[in-house]
Formats: structure tokens, sequence, C-alpha cells
């Protein structure tokens, strides 16, 4: 797998302070697209052991919330397969840590059994995850008062409450920006 960047003490993709690790490599090609330079599999550098221990070092201080995933697209299959090992050495290693995934893939539809993007990696790889933001970017809906994510369609999903109900659980933003956002 390549990545097209990766941003440390990031502040946009998701609560507090982050590091997000963008992959290279995406069918979706939406129009509008913020990162369409990284639609490209092969654009960026290869995810070496050395960058996935950096990734892992940058979020052991305790202002770092957590690991934001981002794309081109996660949750492509071939992409999964990558970073499902570098996934469980972050959970052991940096537990408390929260994982934020954006995907154009939807939860119900593609990555789920029989899903356009499910392959052997899918169901573990999103138990690890805490927020899933799913939902291809729709560019007529495009809002920019909206917090972590760029179109009305898309949904930022609380994934451990939605895999124990069966059913979606959306995530509960921080009560301050409460009715800020247009719906």
């Amino acid at each position: 797998m390549n990545y097209a960047n990766i941003k440390y003490c990031d502040i946009a993709n998701g609560t507090g302070v982050r590091t997000s690790l963008f992959v290279s490599g995406c069918t979706h090609r939406c129009p509008g697209c913020f990162n369409s330079e990284a639609w490209d599999f092969s654009f960026g550098e290869s995810f070496t052991e050395e960058t996935q221990q950096k990734i892992i070092d940058s979020l052991k201080p305790a202002y770092v919330a957590g690991l934001s995933l981002l794309g081109g697209e996660p949750m492509e299959p071939a992409n999964q397969r990558a970073l499902l090992p570098f996934i469980r050495k972050v959970k052991s290693s940096c537990p408390g840590k929260d994982i934020w995934c954006y995907t154009g893939y939807t939860l119900e539809k593609d990555l789920t059994a029989g899903g356009r993007a499910h392959c052997e990696a899918t169901d573990e790889l999103l138990g690890y995850l805490d927020i899933l933001v799913d939902g291809r970017f729709v560019e007529a809906e495009y809002d920019i008062t909206l917090r972590f994510r760029g179109s009305k369609n898309q949904r930022l999903i609380d994934l451990p409450a939605s895999l124990r109900e069966g059913r979606v659980i959306l995530w509960q933003d921080d009560p301050m920006f409460a009715g800020h956002e247009k719906r």
C-alpha cells in the first residue's frame, strides 16, 4: 500500500489532536474530491514498517486523541488488507486512542458481507474503529459548516454502538456544538 500524506497534530479530521494517514487508491472518483491525486493506488510513498512506527510514536503523547484514516479510500479491499495489521499494532501499542475512518462506501450496503468492499479483513478492521464517516462526497451537498465531513449525505457513525446494536447509531457530537450544523 502507498500513502499520499501523513498529518501530525491534525485537528480537522476528528476530535482533538490527531495523526491523520491519507492512503492512496480510490475507485469512487467523486467529482469535487479534495484529494484527487490520491485516487491512484501507486501515488505517494510506500507504507513501510518505519512509517508505521513513526505514526505509532506520534500517537503516544497524552495530548493526542487518536488516529484518522482517510484517502484515497482506506476501505478499498487492497487497502483494508494492508491497514489491518497496522491497526492491530496501533490498538496494542496505544490503548485508549480512538480511530476514525473516512470512507466513500456505506456501512450497510458496501461493508457488510456480500457488499462490494467487503473482504476477509473488513469485519476485524471495523471492529477496531470508533467512528466511521461513511458515504461518498457529493458536491451538490457540500456544506462548509458541517463538522468532520464535507457533504450532508455523509454520516458520522458510532461504530462500536452500531455493531453492538446491529443497526446504525449516529455519533453524538460534543453538546457545545449541537445545533450549529445544518441538517
